[in-house]
């Protein structure tokens, strides 16, 4: 075997290590994306590897130096994005490495993010050897929302509704709990915890007073909350439940999606799961906002009530919003769909 089929074997092995060390458990989501890396001695085994542990910590780049220490002197980094040349939270990771003496980096995805970005180019100009896109489909699955997030400079918003096998997601005495099952709420804890905001309209919180807080199985808060929004202009309570101080909250005094989105992204919000009335929904859907529907459709049957979204202009069956569908489930006894329009 030559020595670079053997050194590029043991770098997709290391890169295949960075991307479980990414994928770590118990990282908060947003705004920044999920990162591994792992250094490589002259000799082509570890000395080194860390993961980013959620925004304001060191990047994954400059946790493995530091694990590496001496050794990371003409060590290879293998991470899975390329290394961010800006200053935010924390320096560069281009200039740590730099430091840190590292010789060669290859890495698995671009960075999308337009602050971000360069740093690719600026280790090459460095005189660093730098190889990029080793096993970069599994990374761009890793951080597929963020990515969408960077590319489009808003939120990625996925819209979750639970309704019976005819539609309806409440009857029509406005009773909507429960439609879905246990497991379907467990399930749908489950998601709301990948994303960084919770996002309602005023009418589902004066109506149902949610308390959109994350919980595991045992019903126990986990202890990093997305943000709970409530969108729209009618004045509210303050002493519904969303905006105790079980999680932070925000007022979005708008009834305009594009709008609502702007906010958020100003806030650093990367993921909406979208949980509001069929209205909101509506409003989403007509402007072109909602980027993944998950469905639990319940065995039940009501035969009236209230319907899941309203009114999407949609009036002869030609022009029905098709969901393209990545996933069917059974969730329990219901039916859990997911896919995007």
């Amino acid at each position: 075997m030559s020595t670079t089929s053997s050194r590029a074997e043991q770098e997709t092995t290391a890169m295949r290590r960075a991307l479980l060390l990414a994928a770590t458990p118990g990282v908060p989501v947003g705004p920044n994306p999920r990162v591994g890396c792992v250094l490589l001695g002259v000799d082509g085994d570890p000395v080194g590897e860390g993961f980013h542990r959620g925004a304001g910590t060191d990047h994954a780049e400059v946790a493995a130096i530091a694990a590496a220490g001496d050794r990371a002197r003409g060590a290879t980094a293998v991470v899975t994005l390329e290394p961010c040349h800006h200053t935010g939270r924390t320096g560069p990771c281009t200039a740590a490495l730099q430091t840190a003496g590292v010789t060669r980096v290859v890495y698995a995805q671009a960075d999308p993010n337009r602050a971000a970005s360069g740093g690719a180019q600026a280790l090459a100009a460095a005189g660093v050897d730098v190889v990029g896109g080793v096993l970069a489909d599994e990374a761009l699955d890793l951080n597929r929302v963020w990515t969408f997030a960077m590319e489009r400079q808003r939120p990625f918003v996925t819209w979750k509704f639970a309704t019976t096998l005819d539609g309806r997601s409440a009857a029509t005495d406005g009773t909507s709990r429960w439609v879905s099952s246990p497991q379907s709420r467990h399930d749908t804890h489950r998601l709301r915890a990948l994303s960084d905001t919770m996002l309602v309209g005023t009418n589902t919180v004066a109506v149902d007073d949610p308390l959109l807080t994350v919980r595991d199985d045992h019903d126990v808060a986990l202890p990093h909350q997305p943000l709970r929004a409530v969108m729209g202009l009618r004045d509210l309570p303050a002493d519904r439940r969303v905006f105790n101080g079980d999680a932070e909250s925000l007022r979005l005094r708008t009834r305009d999606p594009h709008e609502a989105l702007a906010e958020l992204w100003q806030h650093e919000r990367r993921h909406v799961f979208l949980e509001g009335g069929p209205t909101l929904a509506a409003a989403f859907v007509r402007a072109g906002l909602v980027d993944e529907v998950v469905a639990y459709l319940a065995p039940k049957l009501l035969g009236a009530g209230r319907n899941a979204v309203a009114d999407l202009g949609v009036t002869t069956m030609v022009d029905a919003l098709e969901l393209e569908v990545d996933d069917v489930s059974v969730v329990g006894p219901d039916v859990r769909v997911r896919g995007r329009i």
